[in-house]
């Protein structure tokens, strides 16, 4: 039996994953190794992960690492490959249509069009709930987990723009003529504040979800790859 978890993603995330651009999510581990000094290769972290015959999950996706200061462990509350997330997101059911249609906040008015609903539904009108509250019913977003592991959250900086592993987060690659390319967490035209690193363009993005605290103590993060499957 595949299991299912949901997670929550911002609208401009959820953009990147409907296009494809997004392919990749980082969060923080919730227990960080009792020394966060230590380089990853003074943790040498390796992972466990357990399913029975029929598949099911026996105690999760495990990391940890051991050495002379102590133990540490983590269970990755995301799950192991072959597992699979629902994408909680803002979205609205307006009450003066029946059936009520389900509205998404990341892609409005897209999400209505060719449905009939396009001058009934005016934005100003929609009381948008929280992607907290969002139901598996109501979830269009269906990801299936490829990999699992844990990094320090700045283990990329210094890489190329070619090879960086933050473009996967979502960042827009942004053409700024004679073959140079930009970046940013947000915006997909050139213009000022366009980062020509990847690193700035993913700190941008970190920040503005988890703050610059968060960014600054370079935290221990699960980082789980995903592909888009059939809800």
């Amino acid at each position: 039996m595949i299991k299912e978890r949901p997670i929550l993603f911002s609208a401009p995330m959820v953009r990147a994953i409907l296009e494809g651009r997004k392919t990749v999510t980082r969060r923080p581990v919730k227990v960080q190794p009792f020394d966060l000094s230590w380089s990853r290769h003074d943790h040498r972290i390796e992972y466990t992960a357990g399913r029975a015959e029929n598949g099911d999950e026996i105690d999760g996706f495990h990391a940890y690492s051991t050495r002379s200061g102590g133990e540490w462990s983590a269970k990755c509350p995301y799950g192991q490959p072959g597992d699979r997330l629902w994408v909680r997101e803002t979205w609205a059911q307006p009450a003066n249509l029946d059936p009520s249609p389900t509205v998404y906040r990341a892609t409005y008015p897209e999400c209505i069009k060719g449905q009939g609903w396009e001058n009934l539904i005016p934005s100003g009108a929609i009381r948008w709930k929280p992607s907290i509250h969002m139901f598996r019913r109501d979830s269009r977003i269906l990801l299936e987990i490829t990999d699992v592991r844990v990094e320090r959250l700045q283990d990329g900086e210094g890489e190329t723009a070619s090879e960086s592993r933050y473009i996967a987060e979502g960042i827009h690659r942004i053409h700024h003529g004679d073959g140079d390319y930009y970046f940013h967490p947000f915006k997909d035209e050139p213009g000022p504040g366009n980062w020509c690193d990847p690193f700035d363009a993913w700190r941008e993005l970190w920040v503005s979800i988890n703050g610059a605290d968060s960014w600054n103590s370079n935290p221990w993060v699960w980082v789980v790859e995903f592909k888009q499957v059939t809800p």
